[in-house]
């Protein structure tokens, strides 16, 4: 069986270096916001290329804390719109109704899936103060038109970079390109931990004291409580397996370019879409996602071939009976992109004969 992802395999080269790491805060005794956190944050703002990193507990979080330290700093209010691609992962729009913000809900680029200028501009409102860019399954598209948009008209942009890890767009990384962005380090992810964690990247001072301490219950002296926060700390134990895996994101993202290259270029089935990549676009394939007319049978048959898959995701936020409220939106692209993705194997472990294996069971479906 090739495994959509083996994490087992993917973690045990750093156990070793792991272990010894926690034996170490074992007897340091420092548990929280410890010197394991302040270097993961210096060495990931690095990476980024911004000035200023600040762990938090999840990648939800880290959206949540960048919505609310701008409504505390007086840049956002509640009511604002803020447009947010339709097809995401629910999290994206959960953080802004925690905040008390309105998701305007925009269509995405049917070869890109995330939003571009058109889709933008086509949904502005008078109240629109903000875009929530998706870059969703590690792909950034049109990230310098979209920062001169909205430069331009003085709206807030803000990056969900959970599954964009490394992905460099003309020159400058997920995380930059924006007024603020949020990471997610859940296991799965391209630099993942081992639980939940999450991270805020910006180049904006206010923004960090504000976060820094909001996701300390909002205090910013021990014992003194400036504002009204949460408590939403990356741990130390995440942060040193974090550590020890950033030095290899970008070979690791390497090894996953070159899976899915050859994926596309050796499938060859009409029924297959396969993942849009223009010359501008840039992508670190934390997920390979095709798109397939007749999906249940499509997984089915794979697995009887011995291929895992996934699918990402399978009900559109404005479906789901968590968000009932906006059940009545029509969004066609949306909705066809979610009956129709299935996310392949793409690891930087996968052997060739298993690269081989998946593309030749899908050239004979």
């Amino acid at each position: 069986m090739i495994a959509f992802l083996d994490l087992q395999k993917i973690n045990s080269p750093y156990e070793e270096a792991y272990l010894q790491r926690v034996k170490q805060l074992f007897h340091d005794g420092i548990y929280m916001l410890g010197q394991e956190v302040v270097t993961f944050e210096e060495h990931f703002a690095a990476y980024c290329g911004t000035s200023f990193c600040v762990g938090v507990g999840n990648g939800l979080d880290a959206l949540k804390l960048i919505f609310d330290g701008y409504i505390k700093l007086g840049k956002l209010s509640v009511g604002d719109d803020v447009l947010v691609p339709a097809n995401t992962y629910i999290a994206t729009i959960l953080a802004l109704l925690d905040c008390g913000l309105n998701p305007v809900f925009v269509e995405p680029n049917l070869d890109s899936y995330t939003l571009d200028v058109h889709g933008i501009a086509y949904s502005m409102t008078s109240s629109t103060k903000a875009v929530l860019v998706v870059h969703l399954y590690g792909q950034v598209y049109e990230m310098d038109k979209i920062k001169h948009y909205c430069h331009d008209r003085g709206l807030l942009l803000i990056e969900d970079a959970a599954q964009a890890h490394g992905t460099t767009f003309k020159g400058c990384k997920a995380g930059a390109f924006g007024d603020a962005a949020a990471f997610s380090f859940y296991p799965s992810k391209n630099l993942g931990c081992l639980g939940d964690g999450g991270a805020i990247t910006t180049n904006h001072l206010d923004l960090v004291e504000v976060i820094r301490a909001t996701r300390n219950y909002g205090s910013h002296i021990k014992y003194q409580n400036k504002y009204k926060g949460y408590n939403s700390r990356l741990d130390e134990i995440q942060a040193a397996i974090l550590n020890l895996k950033l030095p290899n994101l970008d070979t690791d993202n390497q090894k996953r370019l070159k899976v899915a290259y050859r994926y596309m270029r050796e499938i060859k089935n009409v029924k297959i879409i396969l993942p849009h990549l223009s010359s501008e676009a840039a992508h670190n394939f934390h997920l390979f996602v095709v798109r397939v007319a007749e999906r249940e049978h499509f997984q089915r048959y794979l697995l009887e071939k011995g291929i895992q898959t996934l699918i990402h995701y399978p009900i559109p936020p404005h479906h789901q009976p968590a968000l009932v409220e906006f059940s009545y939106l029509q969004l066609p692209v949306t909705e066809l992109i979610h009956q129709e993705v299935v996310s392949i194997p793409i690891s930087p472990l996968m052997t060739e004969d298993e690269i081989t294996q998946v593309i030749q069971a899908i050239n004979a479906y």
